[in-house]
């Protein structure tokens, strides 16, 4: 950070949390130079529908879409307390010649509305890309890691094993289940169009002297050159804000899926199991220089919260609005609309990061397994006992009295699990060792996981294929 900026606020989705791609999206020269670029749309479907724009207008005002005069839009709000008519002034005083048909026909939420929809649109696609990195790194997990058995948790109390990749699948799978709300979202983006102050195109029906394919036809020309294949059927003077929550309910999901898995990191790190990456002078507290936390994984979760919460502002925005247009949902938006797009910017960043950079310890995992799967095993114990000729009866009764015993010295006296020695030692058993072993094999316990597994990743790799993003892992900043 600057000196230059330590006397005033900055928010942490620029300083510490989002990509320098995501920021650009929201930055004041993208905004802008959409504004003009809707401007310039604007006047080329006027003056390819007929009305009198000349070519010398449209190539001043294409020469001045990037080169944002701020200071003359600055002092001009100041004055009106309006940016958009701020920024029609200082476009007009760039190009003086194009300076009476800047706008015309249009209302402020031609620009402001049309821009928020674009700017949704390109950073859900940065979205999608950083979506579909992380399910690629995850995939490659679960493949590696389909045959590692594991304990599994239900209740976060010991059950039936799974293996970590089963595991890694589930993870995955609500990622699939986020793409594809995210895919549809893209998909159903269209632009308000250009329907002045209510919707109802009155302007334009002056303009083309009530000619309403030339209306119609404005709107659809506009779309094309924004590369939108139309505009919402109809509108008040802004589109209906639920497509904003819509947009910010897809990132409430991923949010929500991260949460998830970074809290399955957090639990797994607790048990010594995983550990995320760590870097070799990282300090992991300034008091317990042992400690590693998962700071990464809590991350995670402290910016899915954000977003799961932000996505309140959009349901109640869409729900207040009145008749065809109010102003309460324009300071609202300016906020919760970008820092949930930054906010999971850096959520995937992060999560790329950790399911990339994991480490696996399958000693811990085998041991902690081993301390259960006596219990577990005690099912398959009693019926090849009873298949060689044992009384199921009796051998219940060994089963329960010993089961009883070990988890008692287990809990009161924090003893190893004995159960299979105390079976072993059981003469109405009449086990040997060899036998033992062969019915504790923990992957006999697992099911179908690998399979499963197995099965689930060439389902999402045949789907993540057809995607054409570039590999971008996103930037883990602070």
């Amino acid at each position: 950070m600057s000196s230059a900026n330590n006397n005033k606020y900055e928010s942490p989705f620029s300083a510490r949390y989002s990509s320098p791609e995501m920021q650009r999206i929201f930055s004041p020269d993208v905004k802008f130079s959409t504004w003009r670029k809707l401007w310039v749309a604007l006047a080329e479907a006027e003056s390819e529908l007929g009305l009198g724009i000349t070519r010398e207008q449209l190539d001043e005002m294409r020469a001045h879409i990037n080169d944002i005069n701020y200071d003359v839009a600055e002092a001009r709000e100041r004055e009106v307390r309006h940016d958009v008519m701020a920024h029609i002034y200082a476009y007009g005083v760039q190009c003086p010649t194009a300076k009476p048909i800047i706008h015309l026909g249009a209302t402020s939420c031609y620009v402001g509305d049309n821009t928020d929809i674009i700017l949704m649109r390109d950073a859900l696609n940065r979205v999608r890309a950083l979506l579909v990195g992380v399910m690629r790194a995850l995939a490659d997990f679960a493949e590696r890691y389909k045959s590692l058995p594991t304990l599994a948790y239900t209740h976060f109390q010991a059950a039936q094993p799974t293996t970590v990749g089963k595991r890694a699948s589930l993870w995955l799978q609500d990622l699939a289940f986020d793409l594809e709300a995210a895919d549809n979202a893209v998909a159903g983006l269209k632009l308000l169009g250009c329907r002045g102050a209510t919707g109802t195109a009155a302007s334009f029906y002056e303009l083309f002297g009530g000619d309403r394919a030339k209306s119609v036809e404005l709107e659809n020309k506009i779309a094309r050159k924004m590369g939108f294949d139309g505009v919402y059927d109809v509108s008040g003077q802004t589109y209906s804000r639920k497509i904003d929550y819509t947009i910010i309910s897809v990132l409430s999901g991923i949010a929500q899926s991260a949460y998830k898995f970074s809290n399955d990191i957090r639990l797994l790190s607790h048990l010594k199991e995983f550990d995320e990456p760590f870097e070799d002078k990282q300090v992991g507290s300034s008091a317990m220089a042992y400690k590693r936390n998962p700071m990464r994984s809590e991350r995670i979760a402290s910016l899915s919260r954000y977003v799961i919460a932000d996505a309140l502002n959009p349901a109640l925005t869409a729900s207040s609005q009145w008749f065809e247009r109010t102003l309460d949902d324009s300071a609202n938006k300016r906020v919760s609309i970008p820092e949930a797009f930054l906010a999971v910017d850096g959520i995937l960043a992060l999560y790329h990061n950790v399911i990339s950079g994991l480490t696996v310890y399958p000693k811990i995992i085998a041991r902690h397994l081993a301390d259960e799967l006596p219990f577990m095993a005690t099912e398959d114990i009693l019926m090849y006992c009873v298949n060689r000729g044992g009384d199921r009866q009796a051998l219940h009764e060994a089963i329960r009295e010993h089961s009883i015993a070990a988890a008692k010295a287990v809990k009161a006296e924090g003893a190893p699990n004995d159960l299979i020695a105390r079976i072993t030692a059981d003469r109405r058993f009449g086990l040997t060792e060899g036998e033992l072993v062969a019915l504790l094999d923990p992957v006999k316990y697992t099911g179908f996981a690998r399979e499963q597994t197995e099965e689930y990743v060439a389902k999402v790799r045949a789907v993540l294929d057809k995607y054409d993003f570039p590999d971008t892992a996103g930037e883990v900043r602070v």
